[in-house]
């Protein structure tokens, strides 16, 4: 799947990886840009929020938060249900559409 965040992840760089990750402004960035282009294929709210979830749970089992808000994030979604996981997959989008 070619939107699928282990493939995204995999085809980049560490150093980009770092840039993103390294600052939380640059992080909510990336998600909102990422949010915008769901936007523009069409993609409703639901959408965007199955695809955060998806962002969310690979960086929670794949990648070391690299700042405190990372780190809390991290905690949240590691002690979260489910149904808690899809609430803060919600918020996600919503942050990222008013960072963009």
């Amino acid at each position: 799947m070619k939107h699928d965040p282990k493939n995204i992840a995999a085809e980049m760089s560490e150093d980009k990886k770092d840039d993103i990750m390294n600052n939380f402004h640059s992080f909510k960035d990336f998600l909102g840009d990422k949010v915008h282009k769901g936007e523009k294929l069409g993609l409703g709210e639901e959408g965007l929020t199955k695809g955060a979830k998806r962002v969310a749970d690979y960086l929670a089992k794949n990648e070391e938060p690299r700042n405190r808000e990372e780190k809390v994030l991290n905690e949240l979604w590691n002690v979260a249900n489910e149904e808690e996981r899809q609430h803060m997959a919600h918020v996600l989008v919503k942050l990222s559409q008013q960072t963009n």
